[in-house]
């Protein structure tokens, strides 16, 4: 035996069938469709109560409701110093609708800043009421009595919340229950006197005032809608109440839109790369 066929003896033997490497770009590589992080995940879209609208306003009818400022308060915090924006004072129910920027300003300028520890009562129930309180930073839980007497926690109240507002409008409003800290808390106080010191002066909000006590005391449920008298479980010829369900007049509509771009695709790529999923 010669070298050269020693060596001929020790190579691989050749190639037979087609090998994995090269059958892999004829074949279907099993992918999934493209995912994209900057919109909402997949399952919470599934789970969303989606509603087909045909038109392009879409208008959410609601009873008519007699609370008002059901909002939450903003404020602009510089160093230990807290503020309430001025146009955040609407969210309350004395101030809802009332849109003269300049009184408002004098409003927000007249709250005075109060910082408490937890643990400390803001106000107690039966007490006068003649402020309300901004809470800021915190939390406050309002306290009341169970049914056999005891306390019981009837709430609790976060950043941006706010309580006593009957106070501004009504001069006999006590406090329903006690308001106490959880935590450190920072609070922005507001007196009726301010208030009505300023309405003296200020003829907008004085008229804005009278307006609001002469609309008529509505009686409403939890939510601050109408309420509406029912009758269940009577024995006899009991009278039946008369009643009515009154709606929103302005309720809130959202104008839909449309999502739109110009995707460019170059035609090769439409050509040869166009299934499973078009490209164009």
């Amino acid at each position: 035996m010669s070298v050269g066929e020693e060596v001929r003896d020790t190579q691989a033997p050749p190639q037979q069938s087609l090998g994995t490497a090269a059958a892999r770009n004829l074949a279907t590589t099993t992918k999934s469709a493209p995912q994209m992080q900057e919109i909402t995940s997949r399952w919470l879209l599934k789970m969303l109560p989606w509603v087909q609208v045909q038109g392009g306003t879409y208008r959410v009818n609601r009873r008519l409701s007699y609370s008002v400022g059901d909002g939450r308060v903003t404020f602009v915090q510089t160093g230990d110093r807290v503020a309430v924006i001025p146009a955040e004072l609407g969210e309350l129910p004395a101030l809802r609708n009332f849109e003269d920027e300049e009184v408002l300003a004098e409003l927000a300028r007249r709250c005075e800043q109060r910082d408490v520890a937890a643990g400390e009562v803001l106000a107690a129930s039966g007490d006068a009421a003649d402020r309300v309180y901004l809470l800021a930073h915190g939390k406050v839980e309002k306290i009341g009595s169970g049914l056999y007497g005891d306390e019981t926690e009837l709430g609790v109240l976060a950043d941006g919340a706010y309580f006593g507002d009957q106070s501004l409008v009504d001069g006999d409003a006590v406090w329903e229950y006690t308001a106490r800290a959880v935590t450190p808390c920072t609070l922005l106080t507001l007196s009726r006197a301010d208030v009505y010191n300023l309405a003296e002066r200020a003829e907008s909000l004085r008229g804005h005032l009278a307006g609001l006590l002469s609309i008529p005391h509505q009686r409403t449920n939890h939510y601050g809608e109408a309420a509406i008298d029912l009758s269940a479980g009577h024995v006899g010829e009991a009278v039946v109440p008369h009643t009515f369900v009154d709606y929103d007049a302005a309720p809130r509509e959202y104008e839909l839109s449309v999502a739109q771009t110009v995707l460019k695709v170059h035609s090769r790529v439409a050509d040869l790369y166009n299934q499973p999923m078009n490209q164009t």
